[in-house]
């Protein structure tokens, strides 16, 4: 190791794994916009959040407990592209409030993080949501 690696990695730091925490006011934030399935769930994370990554292992483990805790239902369907039908996931209705609750907390984990990225020098990574 170099100093000039400790300088790169500042730079371009690898990506941030979403714990089981932050995955469920992540898919919650998500499903507020409307229902959807795992894969695209990971996708749209990447694109709009690019500074993080989720796990399938973590996603899924955070749909169970979002389905386990009645907050979320999932169902079948076929899904124009895909070759089979997808899970998807949709907010109950009775769940909403807790769900921006928790979506918010997702929202403002993120712009803090992101603030604190913009304000330590080092170059923000475009596209991220703020």
């Amino acid at each position: 190791m170099k100093f000039e690696d400790i300088y790169q990695f500042f730079k371009d730091p690898p990506p941030f794994y979403l714990n089981k925490e932050l995955a469920v006011c992540y898919v919650l934030a998500v499903l507020l916009r409307g229902d959807s399935y795992g894969t695209e769930l990971i996708q749209l994370l990447e694109t709009e959040y690019p500074l993080y990554r989720l796990s399938d292992t973590v996603l899924y483990s955070a749909l169970k407990f979002l389905e386990n805790e009645e907050m979320v239902t999932g169902y079948w369907k076929k899904v124009e592209g895909r070759g089979r039908p997808r899970r998807m996931y949709q907010i109950k209705s009775e769940a909403m409030q807790q769900a921006q609750d928790l979506a918010r907390l997702w929202r403002e984990y993120a712009v803090k993080r992101e603030n604190a990225r913009e304000n330590s020098g080092v170059p923000a990574v475009s596209g991220a949501e703020k």
